[in-house]
């Protein structure tokens, strides 16, 4: 798990190196396919079934909830920061009046420096191999069904963010309301904030109602203020329903995670984690190219209705489908 784990963080470094250093437009297509740059500052990357597996085998099955919210808190305080620093290297460029590329070249820079970090702590973790990590055996065998079931209706909910990733939701903004991307940037660093401090709700909110309720009747109303978004005649109301919406939609990030692990025997975590977010990633990456053409066409926020529409199915299948199946007990 740790030598994985630094894989992916002397990957990150590699991915900003090559953003500030190529710049023939293939390539880089295929440095953000194999690198680990995620356009929605979301919880879909390469470190999270590998970070979420041995957070589960190092602490209790009373405290998982708690402590996925804490991980999750620290995830998005530092994206929603990145958020606003997102005018950063712009304005870095004129006050030395250079030209804005290098400004950007240079952020990703300091995003390989970042992934420089990250190597060095994952190296000081200690071995825990028999906690929750990699084992030898089938990856998944008694609850493979469960699942891959999982994983299917992940994919649906994953598949929707992606239509409102938030580069394509700054875009929208941009075309609607021609905001500028300092604008921009402060507005996503507070969605972030309110998203952080939601998680530590979740958990409360879990240990009353249970995970898998937490997870829908608070993405539910997430997922209809994104659609109203589409029709909000004002700026104001539209950020006013983008924040709300961020004070609900992420609380189903820690429960999630914590419901996975709860479902599936102890030594088929990892396994279920990685089954469960890579088909994520995947389905992720498919829904931003059409949420482009649609953008392109219009400045009507239909990629906003179909991923709140495809959000709302997501949960109404969820709770429909595993409302009744039983945690594991004895982990």
């Amino acid at each position: 798990m740790k030598t994985l784990l630094s894989g992916a963080a002397v990957l990150m470094m590699l991915t900003g190196v090559g953003f500030a250093t190529i710049g023939d437009f293939w390539p880089l297509v295929l440095i953000a396919f194999v690198g680990t740059l995620n356009p929605s500052s979301g919880d879909v990357s390469v470190f999270l079934p590998l970070e979420q597996a041995e957070l589960a085998g190092v602490v209790s099955k009373l405290d998982r909830t708690r402590q996925f919210a804490r991980y999750s808190f620290i995830g998005s305080v530092m994206a929603a920061t990145g958020a606003l620093a997102a005018g950063l290297p712009e304005r870095t460029a004129d006050f030395f009046g250079i030209d804005p590329k290098f400004g950007l070249q240079g952020a990703f820079l300091v995003y390989a420096g970042l992934g420089l970090i990250v190597l060095a702590i994952y190296r000081s973790l200690p071995v825990t191999r028999d906690q929750g990590g990699f084992r030898q055996g089938p990856l998944l065998s008694e609850s493979r069904q469960i699942v891959l079931g999982l994983a299917a209706l992940f994919s649906l909910d994953a598949f929707a963010g992606g239509f409102v990733v938030q580069s394509l939701l700054a875009l929208w903004l941009f075309q609607k309301f021609d905001l500028s991307l300092a604008t921009a940037g402060l507005i996503f660093f507070w969605t972030g904030v309110l998203s952080a401090f939601s998680y530590f709700i979740a958990a409360r909110v879990a240990a009353r109602i249970g995970l898998l309720n937490t997870m829908v009747f608070t993405h539910l109303p997430a997922n209809v203020c994104l659609v109203l978004t589409a029709f909000a005649p004002s700026l104001g109301a539209a950020v006013a329903l983008l924040l709300l919406r961020s004070a609900l939609s992420q609380m189903d990030v820690p429960t999630r995670t914590s419901y996975v692990m709860s479902i599936v025997p102890k030594d088929e975590r990892a396994a279920a984690a990685s089954v469960t977010a890579v088909p994520r990633s995947l389905a992720a990456a498919v829904s931003p190219m059409l949420s482009g053409a649609l953008l392109a066409t219009s400045t009507f926020g239909w990629p906003l209705i179909f991923a709140g529409g495809l959000k709302i199915t997501y949960d109404l299948l969820l709770l429909m489908l595993y409302r009744k199946k039983p945690l594991k007990e004895d982990i």
